[in-house]
C-alpha cells in the first residue's frame, strides 16, 4: 500500500497536467495535421479559427507539467532529458513554428502558403516527437549511479516510431471530431469523412502498441498478466470499445459532441493504461516516485504555489471554452 505523502501528491498533479495537455492540445495539433486536406481559403480559415482562441492556453499545461517535473522530481528530469534531447527539441521547434503561423498567416496573402505549411508541419512534428518520446520512455532509460548512461540515438527504435505514428494518428482523430463538433457546412462534412479512417487507424495502432508493450519489460508483463492487476487487461479494452460505440452512435445520429467526447475518453483510458504499467515508477524499472522526489521541505514550499496556480489555470481554461462555446461562425473570425 503506497504512502499518501507529498511525493505522490505531486506525482498526481504532474500526471494531471500532462493529461490535460495531451487531451487539450491534442485536438488543436490534430486540426493542424488535417489542415492540408481542407481546401485553401474559407475552409482552412474556418478550421484554424476553431482552435485560435484556445490553442495557446492549452499549452500552459505543458509548461506546468515540464516545470513541475524539473522542480519536484529533479533526478527524473536530469536523467530523462538527456535521453530525449532530440525529440524534445523537435517538439519545441514544431510548437514554435505552428504558433508563429497563427499570427503571420493572417497578415499576408502572397506568402500564406508558407504559414499553412508551417502550421501543418509544426503540428505533425510536435505530435510525432511527443509520441516518440513516450515510446522511448516506455522502452526504458539507461540509468546507472543516478546518471543517464545511454547514447544519443537510443530513443530511435521501431517501437518509438510506432508510438510516434500512433499519437499523430490519435491527434488526427481528436482534430477531426473537434471540427465535426465546432464547424458547419463543407468543413464539417469533410471532417466527418476523416473521423472514420482516423478512428480505425487509431484503434489498430493502439492494439499493436498494447500487444507489444508487455513484452518490452518483465515489469509490464507482470503488471498486465498476473492477478490482481490483470483484471485491467479486460476492463481497459472493454471501456475503449464502449467509447467507440458512443462515437459511432454520435456519428450516425448527428450528435456532434459525442464523437469528440468519446475520442477524449479513449485518450484518457490509454493514459490510465500507461499509469498502470509505470506505477510506482516515474522512470520505468529505474526510478520510483519516492527515489526521484526533491526534499520534503521543497515539496511543501512548491505545493503552496501549486494550490494557487492550478485552480487559476483551471478557471481561465474553463472560462475560455465557455466564452467561445458553440459552432464557429464562418462569417466572422478570431483574428
Amino acid at each position: 500500500m503506497p504512502e499518501f505523502d507529498l511525493a505522490f501528491i505531486w506525482a498526481g498533479l504532474i500526471a494531471f497536467a500532462v493529461l490535460a495537455y495531451v487531451i487539450l492540445d491534442g485536438f488543436d495539433l490534430g486540426v493542424g495535421i488535417l489542415f492540408p486536406l481542407f481546401d485553401k481559403g474559407v475552409q482552412r480559415d474556418q478550421a484554424m479559427n476553431s482552435v485560435a482562441p484556445v490553442w495557446d492556453g492549452n499549452e500552459t499545461w505543458l509548461v506546468l507539467g515540464g516545470g513541475g517535473l524539473m522542480a519536484v522530481f529533479p533526478l527524473a528530469y536530469a536523467t530523462v532529458l538527456p535521453a530525449l534531447y532530440a525529440p524534445i527539441i523537435a517538439m519545441l521547434l514544431g510548437l514554435v513554428f505552428r504558433g508563429v503561423a497563427f499570427e503571420y498567416r493572417w497578415r499576408t496573402h502572397r506568402a500564406r502558403w508558407i504559414w499553412d505549411w508551417a502550421f501543418f508541419s509544426g503540428s505533425l512534428v510536435a505530435a510525432l516527437a511527443q509520441g516518440i518520446a513516450l515510446g522511448a520512455l516506455v522502452q526504458g532509460i539507461a540509468i546507472e549511479n543516478r546518471e543517464y548512461v545511454g547514447g544519443w540515438w537510443d530513443w530511435l527504435t521501431p517501437f518509438s516510431m510506432l508510438t510516434g505514428a500512433a499519437l499523430a494518428v490519435g491527434y488526427a482523430l481528436l482534430g477531426a471530431t473537434w471540427l465535426n463538433m465546432k464547424t458547419t457546412d463543407a468543413v464539417r462534412e469533410r471532417a466527418r469523412s476523416f473521423v472514420w479512417w482516423a478512428m480505425l487507424a487509431t484503434l489498430a495502432l493502439i492494439g499493436i502498441v498494447s500487444l507489444w508493450t508487455p513484452f518490452i519489460d518483465p515489469l509490464y508483463y507482470e503488471r498486465w498478466f498476473t492477478f490482481p492487476t490483470e483484471i485491467f487487461s479486460f476492463l481497459v479494452p472493454a471501456a475503449i470499445v464502449g467509447c467507440v460505440w458512443i462515437m459511432w452512435q454520435g456519428m450516425v445520429r448527428n450528435r456532434d459532441a459525442w464523437p469528440f467526447l468519446s475520442a477524449l475518453g479513449i485518450f484518457i483510458l490509454c493514459y490510465i493504461g500507461i499509469g498502470i504499467s509505470f506505477y510506482p515508477y516515474i522512470v520505468p524499472a529505474a526510478l520510483t516516485i519516492e527515489e526521484a522526489a526533491a526534499p520534503e521541505a521543497s515539496l511543501e514550499f512548491l505545493l503552496v504555489g501549486a494550490i494557487v496556480l492550478v485552480p487559476m489555470i483551471l478557471g481561465y481554461t474553463i472560462y475560455a471554452y465557455w466564452v467561445f462555446r458553440g459552432k464557429v461562425d464562418p462569417e466572422s473570425g478570431y483574428h
